[in-house]
C-alpha cells in the first residue's frame, strides 16, 4: 500500500477512531491483542452433562482455563489429562479448569467425561453456539482443542488453538494465581 493511500486510510473516520483506540490501550497499558471481550462467554447458557442450564456467568470473577473439545478430537483426548492433572493441582487455590463440549447428545458426552475421567466442570453446547464462543474468544478457524486463559477480572491473557502442553498449563495457572 502507498503513502498516500495509508494517508487517506488514516484520514477517515474509521481509521481516526482505531488510531484513537490504539491509543486508549497504549495509555491503560494494555496491547489491543490482550483485550478480548469475554462478556458474551459469561452471558452465554449451555448444558451440563444431565442436559440441565448451566449460566456461565457463575464463573464470572474466578481465574479460568476454558478448553473447547469434541469427542472426535483426537488431540482432544491428550490434552485431557492434563487439563484434570492441572484443575486437581489448583483447584484449591481457585483456578477452575472449564470443559466446554462441542456436543449437543449429553447422554454420551457425560460417558466421555467419565471415561476421561474429566473430574472438572464440563458443559456442552451445539456447533453453532460454541464455534461463536471459540471466535469471540479468538478462534478464528474454528479448530480443536482451543483454550482461552482468562483472568479473575473477565480479560482474556492468553489463547491457543491446539494441545496446550504440561507445561503451557503450569504456565498459565502460575500467571492466573499470581498476587
Amino acid at each position: 500500500m502507498s503513502r498516500r493511500v495509508a494517508d487517506r486510510q488514516q484520514s477517515t473516520p474509521a481509521g481516526r477512531a482505531w488510531r484513537w483506540l490504539l491509543a486508549l490501550f497504549w495509555l491503560a497499558g494494555m496491547s489491543p491483542a490482550a483485550v478480548a471481550d469475554t462478556a458474551p462467554l459469561f452471558a452465554a447458557t449451555l448444558s451440563d452433562l444431565d442436559g440441565k442450564p448451566v449460566a456461565l456467568e457463575t464463573y464470572r470473577g474466578k481465574p479460568l482455563i476454558v478448553n473447547f473439545w469434541a469427542r472426535w478430537c483426537g488431540p482432544c483426548r491428550v490434552e485431557i489429562p492434563e487439563l484434570a492433572r492441572v484443575q486437581t493441582a489448583y483447584r484449591s487455590r481457585g483456578l477452575v479448569v472449564l470443559g466446554i463440549g462441542v456436543e449437543e447428545n449429553a447422554e454420551s458426552a457425560r460417558d466421555f467425561a467419565k471415561a476421561y475421567d474429566m473430574h472438572y466442570p464440563v458443559v456442552i453446547g451445539d456447533n453453532r453456539k460454541t464455534l461463536w464462543l471459540m471466535q469471540v474468544l479468538g478462534n478464528k478457524r474454528g479448530g480443536l482443542p482451543f483454550t482461552a486463559v482468562i483472568g479473575r477480572d473477565g480479560r482474556l491473557v492468553s489463547h491457543k488453538l491446539g494441545i496446550m502442553s504440561a507445561a503451557e498449563l503450569e504456565s498459565a495457572a502460575a500467571e492466573l494465581l499470581r498476587p
